[in-house]
């Protein structure tokens, strides 16, 4: 990862090259900030421009043995520091293969989908302090072929307190040639010990210029591209997520118009054969569709502030919330998301999608005409 092939960030490159070419690398870097704001990537960048043998114009070569090395994740004095599932194994380096295959796959380090490929949506992935006892062991040889070996450590904040007192000296008096560069999602949850000994970087996320000029350079449509930077909010990960979900949004959007329109007509068949053709999508469809309703309930409140800053919305959404939101009121918008939410909890605890969908349908009757 050279610092060419990050989108923007130009000032926090120009201080990390600055770092480095005045020979005043911190011991411990956090790079912190919003999920899909490209911390990890800045933080590879660093890596391989600390251990590039060619480095000219402010950037790593690309071409030298160590650049390629860093390429396909094989830079012997590179370690990769992450959260795992704890299985049995809950050392990073078991999982290198599979965080190869992620890194490749979403250098903007989508969490969500780290837990779809550790095959456990619903886990808690930690870093345990066996990684902990492995890193100190690893980092105590020498250096194999560079000046400094580079631990990159996404997530500190997911390390339980063991491990995190365990490193807590290395980060106090670390050898020599040892540079930890971290990135963090929620640095607030990190121990404030390791957390206060660390020199920060705050990456702020995009702007939506920004974003959408990466998606367009992406091989998005400027309409696509227009929408998903006003709905993501600078989260690159989420801008991808719902590119590539963009048929399940629009699958969403057209249940929830027609959700609202059948109650408002207090069409209690039609609602029947709606909650009964949502319900075929699947649990997890479901809850996927009845987030979905929530947030277009508060965007429906929010237009009443007459704020378009304050309103993340695709183009056709806007269209349909500008006549509906009247709907939406002081009065319902409480019980309404309240509502949304039990019936989530409901279904993801087993209760019949048929049974949940029909009862919120019908009880949407009464909430919609409350004013």
């Amino acid at each position: 990862m050279k610092f060419a092939d990050i989108p923007g960030h130009e000032d926090i490159k120009r201080r990390l090259r600055e770092m480095v070419d005045s020979d005043r690398i911190p011991h411990a870097l956090l790079l912190e900030g919003p999920s899909g704001a490209g911390k990890y990537m800045l933080a590879r960048a660093l890596a391989q421009y600390i251990h590039c043998t060619n480095r000219s114009g402010g950037d790593s070569c690309g071409k030298c043995a160590a650049c390629l090395q860093h390429q396909s994740f094989n830079h012997i004095d590179t370690f990769y520091s992450f959260p795992v599932v704890k299985d049995g194994v809950t050392i990073s380096d078991d999982y290198i293969d599979l965080y190869r295959d992620f890194l490749k796959e979403s250098p903007y380090m989508d969490f969500t989908r780290w837990l779809e490929m550790l095959g456990n949506i619903n886990a808690q992935p930690r870093i345990y302090v066996d990684e902990g006892n492995e890193l100190l062991r690893r980092l105590s040889y020498m250096t194999r072929r560079s000046r400094f070996k580079v631990v990159l450590m996404w997530l500190p904040e997911r390390m339980n307190d063991d491990t995190a007192n365990k490193l807590l000296k290395l980060v106090e008096e670390p050898f020599g040639d040892t540079l930890f560069v971290m990135t963090s999602d929620n640095p607030r949850l990190i121990l404030p010990t390791i957390y206060s000994r660390t020199q920060r970087v705050l990456v702020r996320r995009y702007n939506d210029d920004e974003l959408r000029n990466i998606l367009v350079a992406g091989g998005a449509s400027q309409q696509q591209a227009d929408d998903l930077a006003h709905i993501a909010e600078g989260d690159m990960n989420l801008a991808l997520r719902l590119a590539t979900h963009s048929n399940d949004q629009q699958q969403h959007f057209e249940l929830f118009t027609s959700l609202m329109r059948l109650a408002y007509a207090r069409k209690v068949a039609d609602l029947r054969a709606w909650s009964l053709k949502t319900a075929d999508l699947g649990r997890e469809k479901c809850m996927e569709f009845i987030g979905y309703a929530c947030r277009m309930v508060r965007e429906s409140f929010l237009m009443h502030l007459h704020d378009e800053r304050l309103l993340t919305m695709s183009a056709a959404e806007h269209q349909f919330v500008a006549k509906f939101y009247p709907f939406i009121n002081e009065k319902n918008v409480e019980d309404m998301i309240a509502m949304f939410d039990r019936a989530r909890t409901e279904i993801a605890g087993n209760g019949s999608a048929k049974i949940v969908l029909f009862d919120v349908a019908v009880r949407i009757i009464m909430l919609i005409r409350r004013k």
